[in-house]
């Protein structure tokens, strides 16, 4: 059965039923609006918006691939700004034509990555459109912490990062050269794993500046330096390799460091900390910060690279 054949109100109905309310959630799915508890008194927000065919293939992932990485995406936004996320709002746009069962999967997969860190899918709307859109809407509480933002990076600071990178890159990679079926890299691509607790801790560790690696390291360091107003220096033999990059590379004919540097999606967490922070064996230091500005590799600029919507 398809969206078209089922009808707008009884999909609301049949999706409403699928979500799972948390504790903080104090009117759901139903309503005009949700109503979530935001005991901090603030309130952290993120917006992201997925098209068919320029973020995702559904050729290439399931409906519970790309809920998840849509889930993924907004949560680690929250993160990155040192919150815990509480809440996603789902606005979906649908050709007549989709199956109901793989919109059952696309919330399956929001759901489920919203459990790993507390969060609910509270509402949203639906409407026709000629290609699967999804706009979600993420926020979160601060816990009365001061936020995180990309602006406070200082001199002598520490660059660390947690989480992945490169790996989503070389899924993509792969997946573009006809690789089929599963496998870490290709799952890495169609399911990012961002270390959500890392955010706070890095909160609560002092962190002068962070964010989440959605466009590529280099480039979104480069915000973390303009906004602080200095550079950052990297270490590339700080970078740790993994085998399948350097595998997958091989194949390809490819450069690993070039998709840790520059790839995105993999939603890591990148920040800033003064020098001599005890960061634990999850954050690994891979630079530093100094007057200047820009963002450089071993001392020089590494080249272009990272995500731009309207670069060809």
């Amino acid at each position: 059965m398809t969206v078209g054949d089922f009808g707008e109100f009884s999909l609301v109905t049949r999706i409403a039923r699928r979500l799972p309310q948390g504790d903080g959630v104090l009117l759901g799915p139903g309503d005009d609006a949700a109503l979530v508890s935001a005991p901090d008194g603030r309130v952290v927000l993120s917006t992201d918006l997925l098209l068919e065919g320029r973020h995702f293939r559904r050729d290439w992932s399931s409906g519970q691939d790309i809920g998840r990485k849509a889930a993924a995406q907004n949560l680690a936004d929250i993160a990155a700004m040192g919150a815990r996320p509480t809440a996603l709002l789902v606005g979906l746009g649908l050709p007549p034509g989709t199956a109901v069962a793989w919109v059952d999967e696309l919330f399956d997969g929001l759901c489920e990555e919203c459990a790993l860190v507390g969060a609910s899918v509270v509402g949203g709307d639906i409407s026709r459109s000629e290609a699967v859109l999804l706009g979600v809407t993420a926020l979160g509480d601060l816990g009365g912490r001061a936020p995180v933002t990309r602006a406070g990076a200082r001199p002598s600071d520490v660059v660390a990062v947690a989480g992945r990178l490169g790996h989503a890159a070389a899924g993509l990679a792969l997946l573009s050269a006809g690789a089929r079926g599963s496998g870490p890299l290709v799952d890495a691509h169609r399911r990012p794993r961002p270390p959500y607790a890392m955010g706070p801790r890095a909160a609560e560790l002092g962190a002068t500046a962070m964010l989440d690696v959605s466009d590529g390291l280099l480039q979104d360091l480069g915000h973390v330096a303009d906004a602080g107003g200095v550079r950052i220096e990297l270490d590339s033999a700080a970078f740790a390799v993994p085998e399948e990059l350097r595998q997958a590379a091989a194949e390809l004919d490819a450069d690993p460091l070039a998709w840790m540097l520059t790839g995105g999606d993999d939603h890591a967490l990148a920040a800033t900390f003064p020098a001599g922070t005890g960061l634990s064996g999850q954050w690994q230091v891979i630079g530093t910060v100094t007057e200047g500005q820009g963002v450089l590799v071993d001392g020089r600029e590494f080249g272009k690279g990272g995500w731009d919507h309207f670069a060809e």
